[in-house]
């Protein structure tokens, strides 16, 4: 007997036992779908979390200060005073590897407009800060090198602050706002980021300079970070070598001697996100995975239940010349028709509802293309697996016995 006649063989004993055909189908339809859905979300979370930190810069550089360890008890990190107006004044001067510096001081608390008050977050910075960030300029103007020498009462804010103060559409340019009691004059506003992927509005910030936030609202002389920008992303390894060398020189950091800073680039946050979202990935595939082995065993006691109802059949069949390998080969190929048709009714389902429906829940989703490959292959080995054994108890049956079985 011909391949080709088995397959027919295989799909009319599949056809006559449509319903319980279907539900061996069905384990393997969810375990698939599963699986391509949580490897789409995996995959969408990745790519949301890389244009997320890309939208900041691929060449971001961040230096903070470091924490130390005094009385034997090691100090927050914000609380430290280690970077100064002199190590921003150096990195300009001797910067090789690194575009653009910009100093930052933090100062939460409440902006005011007439009767109207939001909480929010003023970020002293250079000008060079909106280039790094990428941030742009929607109305107005940004503050320049004359407002930080005289520590202006100048700010620029974002799209929720406008709305929160101002109201929808409002002009605030040229108006002034409060915060902690400084007034201060709107004279550009950001264009709308929105939220980003953990939850933050991007809109909700003000960006004075950075010598009127130490000066007139946080009252300090140290910074809360210097952030730069490397030449490319691929020079960002040599841009913190540089940064770092320069630091410890203007800190008098000998050799062997802890750094009092951290630099941290965005292609290294970058690798830690990934990182951990396909170790999220990996839990939650293998996790829908086991719905596949519930599947297939359950597809192998569907072909034993088929094998031991066709006894009389098989007997027949070897009577008439049908061997033992014959025999097995038509029970191998119903049992890998019925997973191979549920993985492609499955591979359906989960693309269909990672385009639409996981979206629906704002879920970031991306089928890889790959997934659907091995996917395929799963299906055919499934089917191969679970139905050795059912296809092995035909295969080694007794014509004789199988005749007379009722």
């Amino acid at each position: 007997m011909n391949i080709l006649n088995l397959f027919k063989v295989s799909l009319r004993a599949i056809a006559s036992n449509k319903m319980r055909s279907f539900l061996s189908m069905l384990g393997i339809i969810i375990g698939v779908a599963a699986v391509i859905i949580m490897m789409a979300i995996g995959q969408g979370s990745k790519e949301s979390i890389r244009a997320e930190l890309s939208t900041m810069g691929t060449n971001l550089l961040t230096i903070r200060p470091g924490a130390d360890m005094r009385g034997g008890v090691r100090q927050d990190p914000s609380a430290m005073q280690t970077l100064k107006m002199a190590d921003y004044e150096r990195i300009v001067r001797e910067k090789k590897y690194v575009t653009k510096v910009s100093p930052e001081v933090t100062s939460s608390g409440q902006a005011i407009y007439g009767n109207n008050n939001t909480t929010t977050t003023i970020y002293g910075e250079a000008p060079e800060y909106l280039d790094i960030r990428l941030w742009t300029i929607e109305e107005g103007d940004c503050f320049n090198e004359e407002d930080i020498r005289k520590a202006a009462k100048k700010v620029v804010i974002g799209a929720t602050v406008v709305k929160e103060l101002f109201g929808e559409g409002a002009d605030p340019i040229g108006k002034t706002i409060r915060f902690k009691s400084i007034p201060l004059q709107v004279i550009g506003v950001l264009k709308s980021k929105g939220y980003n992927s953990w939850g933050m509005d991007q809109d909700n910030v003000m960006i004075a300079p950075y010598t009127t936030v130490m000066k007139r609202i946080a009252a300090q002389t140290w910074f809360s970070n210097i952030i730069c920008s490397a030449v490319s992303e691929e020079m960002s390894d040599a841009a913190i070598e540089e940064l770092t060398q320069i630091l410890r020189d203007n800190h008098k950091i000998k050799e062997g001697m802890t750094d009092d800073f951290n630099i941290r680039s965005q292609a290294e946050m970058m690798e830690t996100m990934t990182s951990t979202m396909d170790t999220v990935t990996l839990i939650l595939v293998v996790a829908a995975a086991f719905s596949l082995l519930v599947a297939g065993i359950g597809i192998m006691n569907i072909m034993l239940v088929s094998v031991t109802e066709r006894t009389k059949e098989i007997g027949l069949r070897m009577a008439v010349g049908a061997t033992g390998p014959v025999i097995s080969l038509q029970f191998l190929i119903e049992s890998v028709l019925i997973s191979l048709t549920g993985g492609l009714l499955g591979i359906i389902v989960g693309c269909s509802a990672s385009e639409w429906a996981v979206p629906a829940f704002g879920i970031p989703s991306s089928v890889p293309a790959w997934s659907i490959y091995v996917s395929f292959l799963v299906c055919v080995l499934l089917g191969i697996l679970f139905g050795y054994i059912p296809a092995q108890k035909a295969a080694n049956m007794d014509p004789i016995e199988a005749i007379r079985h009722e």
